[in-house]
């Protein structure tokens, strides 16, 4: 285990934290006990991304609190997020190294291109959405990026990216700065099914007990299960044997959790999954919006045969208009929602967030929301949840709901943003890693993860 650097704090809970506990249904009473220290220059942007990124580790932060309290019978604990952790966490796949090397980040055919008429943004990180883009644009499968810049340039963006979204393949035109109207979090109470009662637990970890089903990938959804196991959850991650996965992506949200594959199309595989379904007590589904459907895990049939479950789903482009089925990843919201247009740079190059902040500040609503869900059942709300989230909600609310400035001056002690100070090592089935620590702060917290990631896929399908 290993201790996380604290400096002086600076200032109570702000306004972006109170918005995200009010979303979440929490007593504005107990924003009180939530303060902030360290350095707060660590995720600089022409929008509030590092206010973003505190509000939601703080309003996770204080769920978990608030849960230590009802499972061990005393006050919640006082929180205290140190913002250099949360910086370092938005960021943390950047920081993992394994056995000293650095993970690949966007390849080579992932990007910003001009088209004929301004600029798109393509994501090819996985080879079936390579070949996708490039079987659109009718290129060879050996192209480059000289070759794919090409093509783009003798296309409209928009016609482009509605042959992309035709075929699978998942590419965005920059548009300006746009109004939206997805919300930052929905949650709708299922019935009054009474709920399995928990024993006491200690305040490091406040999950313990809790089983999740773990239906995501990438960034947003793990996120979120690793904030779960930190707290002592046991998380299960199930994936398709039919879908390739980054396994540098897996090793920096894989701890804590396990991780199997199975089949739900096959009549064996499919059995263990309902029986694990059975005694599962959360779900999280960050595929896209439908796309599990057929398989009998549409919400209305989980929560007949659940009553009691929460359900967590992540989606791209919200859950109501046009585009609330189509595939997107962290960087394309940027592109369609305007972050990428007000970013850009003088020479008008569309820019990014210094972090996949939609992926990782949706992770931790997601996280926070789960943990309120539990307390609530458990005290004077019994019955399933259903939540929902979205990276155009959490863009929405980044552009046009938090204030660009703090409501309190830095704290001069802070000290300048030094990310070696949040990062420790540990050995893993993958080898020496170098990882970022967890941001949730409050008083007995966990300061580290139980176990690093297991290989993808290698483990049992069974509850611990």
């Amino acid at each position: 285990m290993t201790d996380r650097p604290t400096s002086p704090e600076h200032g109570p809970a702000d306004r972006p934290t109170a918005d995200v506990w009010a979303a979440l249904g929490g007593q504005a009473d107990l924003l009180d006990r939530v303060a902030f220290q360290g350095p707060q220059d660590g995720l600089p942007s022409g929008l509030p991304v590092g206010r973003l990124a505190r509000a939601t580790v703080a309003a996770c932060s204080l769920a978990a609190a608030e849960l230590a309290a009802h499972r061990g019978g005393g006050p919640v604990p006082a929180v205290r997020v140190d913002e250099g952790a949360v910086a370092t966490s938005f960021v943390s796949e950047r920081h993992l190294e394994i056995d000293g090397r650095k993970p690949v980040g966007f390849a080579p055919l992932s990007g910003f291109w001009r088209t004929a008429d301004g600029w798109i943004r393509t994501h090819a990180n996985y080879p079936h959405h390579r070949d996708r883009l490039l079987t659109v644009l009718d290129l060879a499968p050996d192209a480059g990026p000289e070759q794919l810049a090409g093509a783009l340039g003798k296309l409209p963006g928009e016609q482009v990216q509605e042959r992309a979204y035709e075929a699978g393949a998942l590419a965005v035109a920059v548009a300006p700065v746009r109004a939206s109207v997805h919300p930052l979090v929905e949650c709708r109470e299922m019935g009054t099914a009474p709920v399995r009662p928990l024993a006491a637990a200690p305040a490091d970890r406040p999950a313990a007990g809790i089983r999740v089903l773990d239906l995501s990938r990438v960034i947003s959804g793990p996120v979120a299960t690793r904030t779960l196991a930190l707290l002592g959850a046991d998380v299960l991650r199930i994936d398709s044997p039919r879908l390739p996965e980054a396994e540098d992506a897996h090793t920096d949200t894989g701890f804590g959790k396990r991780s199997t594959r199975l089949d739900l199309a096959d009549p064996t595989d499919r059995a263990t999954f309902e029986r694990l379904l059975d005694t599962a007590d959360v779900v999280v589904n960050a595929y896209r919006p439908g796309s599990l459907d057929a398989l009998g895990l549409a919400p209305e049939a989980l929560f007949a045969r659940r009553p009691d479950l929460i359900l967590a789903q992540i989606c791209a482009w919200g859950w109501t208009g046009p585009w609330a089925g189509r595939r997107g990843f962290d960087s394309l919201v940027q592109a369609g929602v305007g972050i990428a247009a007000h970013e850009a740079g003088p020479d008008g190059r569309p820019g990014a967030l210094p972090a996949q902040a939609l992926d990782h500040g949706t992770g931790y609503l997601l996280a926070a929301a789960v943990l309120r869900a539990l307390t609530e059942q458990r005290t004077h709300r019994p019955g399933g949840r259903h939540l929902r989230f979205s990276f155009a909600g959490t863009a929405s609310w980044l552009l046009h709901g938090i204030p660009a400035e703090p409501t309190d001056p830095p704290h001069p002690d802070a000290g300048r943003y030094e990310a070696a100070r949040w990062l420790t090592e540990t050995d893993s089935a993958y080898g020496r890693l170098r990882y970022a620590l967890p941001p949730i702060g409050y008083a007995g917290a966990p300061t580290d993860w139980a176990a690093p990631p297991g290989r993808w896929g290698a483990d049992a399908p069974v509850w611990r």
